[in-house]
């Protein structure tokens, strides 16, 4: 009888345990936003169409693991065990380095050097930043352009044993290789390398820079311009930055990181409404500098938009994609974007004029095989032309595509408009884009592709 009962309690017990969660629902709230994850809707029985939803129990199940009750103090218990007996990390998207560094998982593959962008699409990044230098000078604007390298690009020494590099270059060395001599283009891992800090410059449980590391960029950035950079000594550091990366893994504890500060006194302030460093816009002026700052930034750009502000007497911060590049005239622009998205400078178009061209001395071959993918839209001022072109116009890695609308001869982008073609996260080096007065005639779209081998192929 004792045993039977001991058996009954024990069963009890672990049947309560298992229903705790489930019964504690309606009176603890799960939140997934610290593990950087999308909400998962309830799903509804009835599907968009009035038909009988067959996926409902999966997707319920999906619904229950993301918002069962103490969820995230399990996923911190389970992330604990984990890290502290098997040294990984049981997020996919944290790495767990060594000496507490974590790293983030999508910057894999350039660490690796695997899963690279084709040789004509670095080229293609290189062609329409060209583009964007081009039209700068032509409106009296300077133009920087500077990819904010991964953490494990400046700091691999603590990245896990069995993460081991390819002999292959990433996307970074390539489009660095391709950009060598071009002006405008800032190596800013080189930069960074070359930092004299006894401080690390990125955060050690954050995907991004620290304050010193946004400074050295600062540093790197004006000094390519030939302009004073803020004068900063005197660091001091202080335990109190919430990693973003440590908040996926151990989302109850919020463990703090260092962040570094000094006791230098900004004198810049904000313009108009500001909510805080991710706001799509920011707008600063500072009265005792000189200069007009147009930056386009992405996450890295928070930590270092205070050095750029102070150091320009009116600045704007944008996180628009695409890029609006307009109201140049006499300003500096600055473009810059994290290393593991650098694919991304070949799928949106920036929105400015596309440059008219002369290419009446060509001799083309015509192509009249009709399978092109051509889209227009309006977009606002402009009219968006946009589409693929199949690989028989092309010979080599190296091209420039023109589009003839209503008589006039424009450059275009090489991107490949992903989203827009219904093609998202398809890589393609044959895509075009480009932005024409919105009172252009469209009904006649004439493409003309030149290769850097010679060979030349128009549609007909």
């Amino acid at each position: 009888m004792k045993k039977q009962f001991f058996l009954k309690l024990y069963s009890a017990l672990f049947i309560g345990i298992c229903a705790v969660p489930l019964v504690c629902m309606p009176f603890v709230k799960a939140d997934s936003s610290a593990e950087k994850k999308t909400p998962v809707e309830f799903p509804s029985v009835m599907t968009e169409d009035k038909k009988i939803n067959f996926d409902y129990f999966s997707q319920l199940d999906n619904w229950f693991s993301e918002n069962f009750a103490f969820r995230q103090q399990f996923v911190n218990a389970d992330s604990r065990i984990r890290t502290s007996l098997t040294k990984t990390s049981p997020n996919y998207d944290v790495i767990q380095g060594s000496d507490g560094w974590l790293y983030y998982g999508e910057t894999t593959d350039d660490y690796l050097n695997i899963n690279t962008l084709s040789q004509r699409e670095i080229n293609n990044i290189a062609h329409n930043l060209r583009m964007i230098d081009e039209y700068c000078k032509e409106n009296g604007a300077e133009f920087v352009f500077f990819s904010a390298p991964d953490k494990n690009s400046v700091y691999p020494e603590n990245m896990p044993f069995n993460y081991v590099p390819s002999d292959n270059k990433n996307n970074y060395a390539l489009l660095s290789e391709e950009l060598a001599d071009d002006s405008f283009f800032l190596d800013m891992k080189t930069a960074l390398l070359e930092t004299d800090s006894s401080i690390p410059l990125y955060h050690k449980t954050d995907t991004h820079w620290n304050n010193l590391g946004a400074y050295a960029g600062h540093v790197a950035i004006m000094n390519r311009l030939g302009l004073t950079s803020c004068s900063i000594t005197g660091w001091y550091t202080k335990n109190n930055h919430l990693g973003d990366l440590a908040e996926m893994i151990y989302p109850t504890e919020k463990p703090k990181d260092t962040q570094v500060y000094s006791d230098y006194e900004f004198s810049y302030t904000y313009q108009g409404l500001f909510r805080g460093l991710m706001d799509v816009t920011i707008n600063t002026t500072n009265e005792n500098a000189e200069g007009n700052l147009l930056m386009f930034r992405d996450s890295f750009g928070s930590a270092i938009l205070q050095y750029m502000a102070e150091s320009f007497n009116s600045a704007e911060f944008s996180r628009v994609v695409p890029y609006r590049i307009n109201n140049i005239e006499n300003r500096t622009v600055v473009l810059e974007i994290v290393e593991r998205n650098l694919g991304n400078l070949q799928k949106y178009a920036p929105i400015m004029p596309a440059p008219v061209e002369d290419i009446s001395g060509l001799s083309p071959e015509i192509y009249s095989g009709g399978d092109e993918i051509i889209e227009i839209e309006e977009s606002g001022l402009f009219m968006h032309i946009y589409g693929l072109l199949p690989e028989k116009y092309f010979s080599g890695d190296k091209h420039t595509i023109y589009i003839e609308a209503d008589g006039i001869i424009y450059k275009a982008f090489n991107c490949f408009e992903d989203e827009l073609l219904k093609r998202e996260g398809e890589h393609n080096g044959n895509g075009f884009s480009l932005y024409v007065p919105t009172n252009t005639n469209t009904e006649n779209i004439k493409v003309t592709v030149v290769n850097s081998d010679g060979k030349t192929v128009a549609s007909h």
